[in-house]
């Protein structure tokens, strides 16, 4: 948790890197995206109301949520937060921002991987739901 909270808080700031330019059609995309990864955000949230924990173990009395958002992916709210930072990220041209973006994907993978464990452990159906949704992005 901490070290999310100052990946958060470095992504806040901007370094130069290295300079990038985007076409138009990209620019704006970047901000669909990002509209769409706070939809999905507000979505999970909404759908988990008191499921809801600021860790990586499930509540005690918590219920497996498989509906809405959480019938596509298994931890929405993670994606949300990656689509918008990726996108904000590219819509600033900031490889600063793309990097601490790529660096909170790979915590989130193994923050989540934990709380897999947790779940499985609670839910005898989880691995079921597992197999059938993708970690953060939609199974093709």
């Amino acid at each position: 948790m901490g070290i999310q909270l100052l990946l958060f808080v470095a992504y806040v700031f901007d370094v130069d890197l290295w300079e990038f330019d985007i076409p138009g059609p990209i620019e704006i995309g970047s901000h669909i995206t990002a509209v769409v990864g706070a939809v999905v955000i507000l979505l999970a949230f909404i759908q988990l109301n008191t499921n809801l924990s600021p860790f990586p173990s499930p509540k005690t009395n918590a219920e497996l949520i498989r509906s809405g958002v959480y019938k596509y992916v298994r931890h929405p709210i993670y994606s949300g937060i990656l689509i918008v930072l990726f996108s904000y990220g590219l819509y600033t041209t900031s490889s600063y921002k793309l990097s601490i973006t790529i660096i909170l994907y790979a915590l989130f993978y193994f923050k989540s991987a934990y709380e897999e464990a947790r779940l499985e452990e609670m839910f005898t159906d989880y691995r079921s739901y597992k197999k059938s949704t993708g970690r953060f992005f939609p199974k093709i």
